[in-house]
């Protein structure tokens, strides 16, 4: 027999969290047919000697809703050994929606998650109303790697309450409605319903997006729908206004749902907040509820540099955040421009600013370093303060010379979460907790977390040593199958879907963050590349080739 496509000689991590074993894989059409031994050639044959071999990544959080229109590559996930990716997380979904409402939902997603309403309203073909619809349309638009999608709370709020949905109670008459249009979202394909509590997600006006402060009843009767059809409920909490409260609420909605429930959450720069979250989180497992989180698996936070977003709010600043990059780095090149513009931040404080840039000291704005491999572990010696201090500089001067020096490369990131690195590591030891959060395709010119797939396998994996690597896959591959609801992916088995990689361990890493303008409209976006991917298989098909696509475009729409 003639195999489709056979891998040799690699280490096999299963995904199971069993021990690695050194064998083949055959794949025949989309599936699996031989793990071990095969005696059988293929029609293609990789040769995956010294690699380590692994089923594809699964992203949990992102927010591919708007960009699979125009980018069906999903990048960059699908540059990071990610075959799977849940989209509809924090509520913000573009369906259900009436026709007269499609501009409302695309000026919520900008204000929440940072993409571009114009090219939301260009990008997409807007050719639907219910959820069941949005995923037809998706089907359509060949993905290259497979996607499943949530119900979001902000639409079918909306959808059913009007305008009132922003800031009032819904009555019981809107809350069965509510509840039977996310049941029948489950049974025509989404694979669960999400929703935001988080007090930073705001409307275009200012207001909180619809939900945020929904009655506790409101999200138990959804749940009871949800979890009639084996549905997940995803939730982004406010824990840090109403710990009791949204702890509470987790357990309502497991007990109401009688299923999964997934929650995200960040460790804080202490220990306490982390562990507080943990212990309760355990007690509630030790009932029996099946509640699990999401973490980012690193400090992270915007991404500041000369190239794309500023830190500094003042005048000079203003202007020179209008002007490209070349005109930048004349300006900081000029002798009197530079000083007005140092003059300038060092007058600022911390209260000059009503946004979320700068809730944090310069002894958390930390410096990715100059080689290809951004250091995302740097601590306080990597921060702007620290490398400041040593010079005998202001901050902003040190942020205005490595500017120079790089010809406007260099980059920071505004580490808002997870700044306590011991802290950080104490969530991810938890059982319940799957490294992920990227919001990938979401903030797009703020934020570069959707390599972190990358990060955890070279990082927690390979150099820290947190997970082995057998618990490291285990962890982005059928950990979060189970959540997501899916049985067919998740772990080499013969007879499973055939979402595989194959990577070289020893070069695995990120690439440094870029800004391109390839949205609609020429809008800017970070992008990030990875080395170490010697294939990725989606469906049965190489979509990836030694870091670059093959054009290839075989994933499909997960259906609950």
């Amino acid at each position: 027999m003639v195999h489709d496509l056979v891998i040799r000689g690699g280490t096999i991590i299963d995904g199971s969290g069993d021990a690695q074993v050194i064998g083949d894989i055959a794949i025949d059409g989309d599936s699996i047919t031989e793990v071990g031994a095969v005696s059988s050639t293929g029609r293609e044959e990789i040769d995956a000697t010294d690699t380590i071999v692994t089923p594809g990544f699964i992203d949990l959080h992102t927010h591919f809703d708007a960009q699979i229109g125009w980018d069906p590559m999903l990048t960059p996930v699908s540059w990071h050994g990610v075959t799977t990716a849940l989209m509809g997380n924090c509520g913000v979904t573009f369906a259900p929606c009436r026709a007269g409402d499609r501009e409302l939902l695309a000026g919520m997603m900008e204000a929440v998650e940072d993409i571009p309403k114009d090219a939301i309203l260009s990008g997409l073909p807007w050719d639907w109303e219910h959820y069941g619809e949005y995923l037809n349309s998706v089907e359509t638009m060949t993905p290259a790697i497979n996607v499943a999608g949530l119900v979001g709370h902000c639409a079918l709020r909306f959808y059913v309450m009007g305008e009132r949905a922003v800031e009032e109670q819904a009555t019981p008459e809107e809350r069965s409605e509510m509840a039977a249009i996310a049941r029948t979202a489950v049974k025509d394909g989404a694979v669960g319903f999400s929703t935001s509590r988080l007090l930073f997600h705001h409307l275009p006006d200012g207001r909180h997006v619809p939900g945020t402060h929904a009655d506790h009843q409101e999200l138990v009767e959804i749940a009871e729908a949800v979890g009639s059809e084996g549905g997940l409920m995803q939730n982004v909490t406010n824990l840090r206004s109403d710990f009791d409260g949204e702890i509470a609420l987790l357990a309502k909605e497991a007990r109401a749902s009688g299923g999964r429930v997934l929650f995200s959450m960040t460790a804080g720069p202490t220990n306490e907040y982390g562990d507080s979250i943990c212990e309760a989180v355990s007690a509630m497992r030790a009932e029996g509820l099946d509640i699990n989180a999401i973490a980012i698996p690193r400090g992270s936070g915007f991404v500041t540099g000369l190239q794309c977003n500023l830190i500094w709010r003042s005048k000079p600043w203003k202007r020179l955040g209008e002007m490209g990059l070349e005109e930048r780095l004349a300006a900081i090149r000029d002798e009197s421009a530079r000083r007005e513009l140092i003059e300038a931040a060092k007058a600022e404080t911390l209260s000059d600013y009503g946004d979320i840039w700068r809730l944090t000291g310069m002894e958390h704005i930390i410096w990715l370093g100059d080689s290809e491999r951004p250091q995302y572990t740097g601590g306080r010696e990597s921060s702007l303060q620290a490398m400041a201090d040593a010079r005998g500089e202001d901050p902003v001067e040190t942020f205005l010379r490595l500017s120079d020096e790089s010809d406007g490369r260099a980059l920071f990131t505004v580490r808002f979460f997870n700044q306590s690195l011991e802290a950080l590591t104490r969530v991810l030891s938890q059982e319940f907790v799957m490294p992920g959060l990227g919001d990938a395709g979401a903030h797009v010119s703020q934020i570069m977390d959707a390599g972190w797939s990358t990060f955890v396998l070279s990082h927690w994996g390979r150099d820290a040593e947190l997970y082995s690597l057998e618990e490291t896959v285990r962890r982005i591959t059928s950990a979060p199958a189970r959540v997501l609801g899916v049985t067919d992916r998740g772990t080499i088995t013969r007879g499973l879907r055939a979402d595989i990689n194959v990577i070289d361990i020893d070069r695995l890493g990120e690439r440094m963050p870029e800004i391109v303008h390839d949205f609609p409209g020429g809008a800017k976006r970070f992008i990030q590349r990875a080395n170490g991917y010697r294939a990725t298989i989606c469906n049965g098909k190489v979509i990836l080739r030694d870091d670059e696509h093959t054009g290839v475009r075989p994933g499909c729409v997960l259906r609950h």
